[in-house]
């Protein structure tokens, strides 16, 4: 059987990479096809696919790609209809919002792991406020349209959907009239508990964005003069220290042998996401025994338990999060079951069910 593996491009390393790696895991030798790749925005985290075979595609011979990648996104389509996946048996589509999914497969099956439709076309919040400048809504606006009436007709050559969460599948549903099959990211999860050490801050990790509501975090916590480490980048960072008080602290990338260790030693992970497609983030923080903090919206709401692994608040505003604060503040939670629930989302849970997938309906 000859698989290749499809993935919207190699620039940023968040959830929808890890499930790229957790594939590339169950099939070392498949090519993976790409947009494009940057080493540069990639970082510290660029060393993870050197061993790889990568094919790139013709958006790389258009200067400036690097930097014309988002309005660029006008030619998605174009870029993955170019590879020709004639030889291959099985192809798995890694699909956020770059059309990744819009490869021809046609002498095999095109599964495609949605990590969720388009937010910018389908009126879901945004990593940047495109909208806040005139021309760039106009513009962005015009090319939206056309892009989704692109996006479901692709959407029809696909053979098999997987969702990465009960909110997904909704979306695909919705938009795309399809059915899919749930399939939960790979998170990295301790297979035993850490040891349990002083907790004497509060944690945010994740891309600086718009829909990520950081500010709110960062807000909450000066004002009650709480401790918090905010783990990411992304833009708006200037804005965010003019927030900041001498509580809050803001580290920027950070590897991932200090991710753990960041988590290990949190008192609780405050996520402000706006209708996040899944969240692997509150998850990894659970797999160390650590609450969770969480805007009541999107896939959190299905890997979060209120009350056992976490609390949730119900605005985007400062003194809702406040709020779910001092409620956190007044409540107990048993570590040892929050790591066990968080075990349920594990890569290995996630390897065994894509191979399960993939021997009812890959035709391997």
């Amino acid at each position: 059987m000859k698989i290749a593996l499809v993935h919207d491009y190699l620039r940023d390393y968040g959830g929808a990479e890890r499930v790229v790696e957790a594939l590339h895991e169950i099939f070392p030798d498949a090519p993976v096809y790409v947009a494009f790749k940057d080493e540069k925005a990639l970082g510290i985290q660029a060393g993870k696919f050197h061993s790889w075979e990568i094919h790139q595609s013709w958006l790389t011979k258009i200067p400036f790609y690097r930097k014309l990648f988002s309005p660029l996104r006008l030619f998605a389509p174009q870029y993955f209809r170019s590879f020709d996946l004639s030889g291959y048996d099985l192809v798995i589509s890694s699909n956020n919002a770059y059309f990744s999914k819009a490869v021809r497969v046609p002498n095999g099956v095109h599964i495609c792991y949605c990590h969720t439709p388009p937010r910018s076309l389908y009126g879901y919040t945004t990593m940047t406020d495109w909208q806040k400048n005139p021309l760039i809504r106009l513009g962005g606006t015009l090319i939206n349209h056309y892009l989704r009436v692109v996006d479901v007709r692709v959407t029809q050559e696909v053979d098999y959907f997987i969702a990465n969460s009960q909110t997904t599948r909704a979306r695909i549903k919705k938009f795309y009239r399809r059915d899919a099959e749930v399939i939960y990211p790979p998170v990295d999860v301790p297979d035993q508990l850490p040891k349990e050490t002083e907790k004497n801050y509060y944690l945010y990790v994740g891309r600086i964005a718009k829909s990520k509501h950081v500010d709110l975090a960062i807000q909450a916590c000066t004002l009650l003069g709480l401790s918090l480490k905010v783990a990411g980048t992304g833009c708006g960072l200037d804005y965010l220290r003019s927030l900041a008080g001498p509580t809050v602290e803001l580290l920027g990338e950070v590897p991932d042998s200090q991710l753990r260790d960041l988590y290990k030693d949190a008192k609780a992970l405050i996520f402000p996401a706006e209708d996040e497609d899944f969240g692997m983030v509150p998850v990894e923080a659970m797999g160390y025994g650590v609450p969770v903090i969480a805007h009541r919206s999107g896939g959190p709401l299905e890997s979060i338990q209120e009350g056992k692994t976490g609390v949730f608040f119900d605005e985007f505003t400062v003194d809702s999060l406040v709020q779910a604060i001092e409620k956190f503040q007044n409540s107990k939670f048993d570590r040892q079951a929050i790591h066990q629930h968080a075990r349920k989302f594990s890569k290995e849970e996630f390897q065994i069910k894509i191979k399960e997938f993939i021997k009812k309906y890959g035709n391997i």
